[in-house]
């Protein structure tokens, strides 16, 4: 059972790192709707991989509250202990993909925020920022 949740897990990574490589093509491209689209479909495997890690941990602690003379080396066969070594580079790989779509979102927010600021000045009032009240964008005249 554990090999059957390790590779759901494995599984569950890689489409998560393949949805976020064509986010960033897509972002890269501004299309933001096919972005958006794909949301709902990143969550489900975000929460699906949790659930299988969740069970993945729950087999690990089983099999070494059954043998706990053992080592947890001793207990897994070698197709486990390559499906653990794959998750961790496959995580460190999905942190990668992420640090780098993440840049690009920072860019595209500061620069969306940057057109706005100029479009509508805003000035501080305490914590808020409100439309600045010479802002000549906003004149309306009657």
């Amino acid at each position: 059972m554990l090999s059957h949740h390790l590779q759901g897990a494995l599984n569950d990574l890689k489409d998560l790192i393949a949805i976020t490589e064509l986010d960033i093509a897509d972002i890269k491209e501004a299309k933001n709707d096919s972005q958006f689209e794909r949301l709902s479909l990143k969550d489900e495997k975000l929460k699906g991989f949790e659930a299988k890690k969740a069970m993945i941990d729950y087999e690990i602690s089983s099999l070494m509250s059954a043998h706990p003379d053992r080592d947890l080396p001793q207990l897994l066969n070698e197709e486990q202990h390559q499906a653990l070594s794959d998750l961790k580079v496959e995580l460190s790989n999905l942190r990668i993909v992420n640090k780098k779509y993440a840049k690009l979102v920072l860019a595209v927010s500061s620069l969306y925020n940057t057109f706005l600021e100029k479009l509508v000045p805003t000035e501080m009032q305490g914590y808020h920022k409100v439309a600045s009240k010479d802002s000549a964008i906003l004149e309306v005249r009657v």
